[in-house]
């Protein structure tokens, strides 16, 4: 479609896809980091509470994303064959959401950037491919990690294969129940997937002594991938949200979003997407906060995230660990609490207790506003999107159109039309559970 055609269907009201070519998927990740007035809080060693360096990273991350945790460079250059397999799925397209709009009764336009595209179906890609690449580069045979709901340990396991390597996921026990087609994907493409907390590791073992029947959290999958790695130097843990390189990579998103809004003359006064460790928002809102940063916008940006888990919107500011069992750095971050559980039936995602160190630094500066809801709300929102735009949302991303709902009644409000910007992560086929409980009346 021409930019001239585009024009014409937003003045008709038509729907539309607005794509960029091949090409123009961007060839350097951004580092906000370049752009902040006041730098987050350094990331502490428990030990002595010294700021973390190089050397402390060495045993657990790859040597290119270390590097890159520590950088204040503006622009990162992305490999070229990380690049490559991107073009695999991205550039992935910025969708109008026209029906949406009619069905709210709203003169505010509406966009989703479409990253359930990818192989492994949610933005979780972004981020999986280059840290795999940098980790066969030094030469590791093998990665692990944890995973949630799956969404991040399906993008790795898909990495892992790509180059060769093998692959350990927890996978915490609720949704490793809940979730059996997740599980599968993951082992489709190679990896060795358990139920966390495991008997595989001591922190696992401690917390099963203490519950048989735990489900789980986030925090403890961390530990226990962390304690997996530790016992073998072969072994690399890879991590899907929180370090400031996660964040890095994700932000081709929000570059996409930038180039393909500049096609149709268009710049969003409000983006939104959910929230966990942060990854999922910073990939879309970074390289446009930048504009704001600078002094050039008034853009607006709402992190959504889970009533049952609202770390920005009632969490402190203080330092914590990243995990159950005391294994990661100190971080400066708005928190619930390192041995933060998520109740029983939370079926909705982001179950991560705290926000990484630079969406924790901008919202404490105000750049960030924090909107949470509960999960009737959230899965009502993601019918109402599968209705009426067709596509089936992941649980994460309801938070988000959730949100989208709450500001466009505010636009109203106020009397004005907004464009508006949220970032549908990833797609919900692998999720239908969560809308069979909710449409059954078993979500609470």
């Amino acid at each position: 479609m021409s930019i001239s055609a585009m024009k014409k269907a937003t003045l008709s009201g038509e729907s539309y896809k607005i794509m960029i070519e091949e090409n123009e998927i961007p060839t350097h990740w951004y580092n906000i980091l370049a752009d902040m007035k006041v730098q987050p809080n350094p990331t502490l060693q428990p030990e002595n509470r010294q700021p973390v360096t190089r050397d402390y990273y060495a045993d657990l991350y790859p040597q290119g994303c270390i590097e890159q945790e520590f950088s204040t460079e503006r622009w990162i250059e992305i490999p070229e064959e990380v690049r490559n397999i991107y073009k695999i799925w991205r550039p992935t397209p910025l969708v109008r959401a026209h029906r949406l709009e009619q069905a709210l009764q709203t003169d505010c336009r509406i966009y989703f950037k479409n990253e359930g595209v990818s192989p492994a179906g949610s933005h979780k890609t972004n981020s999986a491919i280059p840290q795999i690449y940098y980790a066969a580069r030094d030469g590791v045979k093998k990665v692990v990690t944890e995973t949630g709901a799956g969404q991040w340990g399906s993008a790795v396991a898909f990495a892992a294969q790509m180059y060769n390597l093998d692959c350990e996921v927890f996978m915490v026990r609720g949704p490793y129940n809940q979730k059996p087609s997740r599980r599968q994907m993951m082992q489709l493409w190679g990896a060795h997937v358990t139920a966390s907390p495991s008997e595989l590791t001591a922190v696992g073992r401690n917390q099963l002594a203490e519950n048989p029947n735990s489900k789980g959290s986030l925090g403890t999958a961390i530990s226990e991938s962390i304690e997996y790695a530790s016992q073998d130097k072969d072994i690399q843990y890879v991590i899907g949200s929180v370090q400031n390189f996660v964040l890095l990579h994700q932000t081709v998103i929000g570059q996409e979003c930038l180039k393909q809004f500049e096609k149709i003359d268009e710049y969003p006064d409000v983006v939104v997407a959910p929230l966990g460790g942060g990854a999922n928002f910073a990939g879309i809102c970074f390289p446009i906060m930048r504009d704001l940063i600078l002094g050039k916008t008034k853009t607006r940006f709402v992190a959504s995230e889970p009533l049952t888990c609202p770390k920005l919107s009632e969490g402190e500011f203080r330092y914590d660990y990243g995990d159950v069992g005391k294994k990661t750095p100190l971080f400066a971050m708005y928190t619930l609490g390192h041995d933060f559980m998520p109740v029983p039936n939370h079926l909705v995602g982001l179950r991560y207790h705290g926000a990484g160190p630079i969406i924790s630094q901008l919202a404490k500066e105000g750049h960030i506003d924090a909107m949470s809801h509960d999960q009737k709300e959230c899965l009502q929102a993601g019918i109402l999107f599968a209705k009426t735009e067709g596509l089936i949302p992941a649980p994460e991303s309801t938070h988000a159109i959730a949100s989208v709902i709450r500001e466009v009644n505010r636009a109203k409000q106020e009397g004005k039309s907004k464009t508006i910007l949220f970032n549908l992560c990833g797609h919900g086929l692998l999720d239908l559970f969560a809308y069979d409980d909710y449409l059954n009346g078993k979500v609470s």
